[in-house]
């Protein structure tokens, strides 16, 4: 039997995860929540076979339910994981896992002790693009790492299609080193073990409720230096870039999806061009892989499900990154 699968919140990435769901085809879009009745309209819309909850306590609540999905903003997912974990369901979370950290560490504890099965959805954790990086690493393809860059850069913020989620702008539980960083220190972890933060410079605007606007952080893994430059502001195309750097060659993910590495660069004759090197094309996110991706990530949800290993990533993940990130923002 398909696992049943109740959501929580029908915003951005709650549509998102119900359109991923229905094209995989093997879970049971059972029952949803969300304080927005449009959305909830919406969703039944195009779901009709949906079951559109009272509240969210009765659709975790409910005997059939075997997964709880949260995507509400992040300042409710500890309520929401805690209420699941105490029904005895599976726990798949957006990220990040919340706001405050000793929050999260006793909501870890409490998921823990329940013995439920859980997950954070960095998609990073079964991207394909991602398998193949850390592939490359792993086999020393690379040779010598010798640093790690990630440059984020947005025209404006939240990005045209989330600005229906005002929160992004605040800085309460909002700002792109949250929403976007996070996705990257969990890369940088992913491939090269835990984060330690060095140091950093955050600016903010004047409005105290708003979020950042530039960031620049050094960080270390395992003694690897990895540096994050991010900002908000300015005319041209946002970018989304994280590069490994090794003596033999470096990668670089590009647009999340896309990775590139460094060649000779060869001349007409056929002849090195002076030791030159140039980024070549080695995986294209095109649709079609974009959709693997999403069917990879959901395959391995379901071995989660039936207590199978796999590579999504833990809460005591997400927990990481959340000390690196709220440490970065406080500091």
């Amino acid at each position: 039997m398909k696992p049943a699968v109740a959501f929580i919140g029908l915003g951005i990435m709650g549509n998102r995860m119900l359109a991923a769901m229905a094209d995989h085809g093997g879970f049971d879009l059972a029952r949803a929540w969300c304080p927005d009745a449009e959305a909830c309209q919406r969703v039944f819309a195009l779901y009709p076979g949906i079951e559109i909850g009272v509240s969210p306590e009765a659709i975790i609540q409910a005997v059939e339910t075997d997964l709880v999905y949260i995507a509400s903003p992040p300042q409710f997912h500890r309520e929401y994981a805690l209420a699941a974990a105490n029904a005895g369901k599976a726990i798949l979370c957006e990220k990040p896992l919340g706001v405050d950290i000793q929050a999260s560490r006793t909501l870890l504890e409490s998921v823990s002790t329940a013995g439920v099965s859980s997950a954070v959805n960095f998609p990073f954790a079964a991207s394909p693009a991602v398998v193949m990086m850390k592939r490359k690493v792993e086999e020393g393809a690379l040779g010598t790492i010798t640093g790690v860059d990630i440059h984020l850069h947005f025209s404006r913020w939240p990005r045209g299609w989330q600005a229906s989620a005002a929160w992004l702008r605040e800085r309460e539980a909002g700002g792109f080193i949250r929403e976007v960083g996070s996705h990257f220190v969990f890369l940088a972890e992913r491939l090269f073990g835990p984060a330690r933060l060095v140091d950093v410079s955050v600016r903010y605007p004047d409005d105290a409720e708003l979020c950042e606007t530039h960031v620049v952080a050094r960080l270390d893994c395992n003694g690897i230096p990895v540096l994050l430059c991010a900002d908000v502001g300015g005319a041209g195309p946002d970018i989304v870039d994280f590069t490994v750097r090794g003596s033999n060659q470096s990668l670089r993910l590009s647009d999340w999806a896309d990775v590139y590495s460094t060649g000779r660069d060869v001349g007409p004759d056929g002849k090195a061009n002076g030791g030159a090197h140039v980024w070549r094309a080695e995986l294209t996110g095109d649709e079609s892989a974009q959709r693997y991706g999403r069917h990879h990530a959901l395959d391995e949800l379901l071995k989660m499900l039936a207590e199978e290993p796999h590579t999504l990533a833990s809460l005591e993940d997400a927990l990481s990154v959340q000390e690196i990130v709220e440490q970065m923002l406080r500091s």
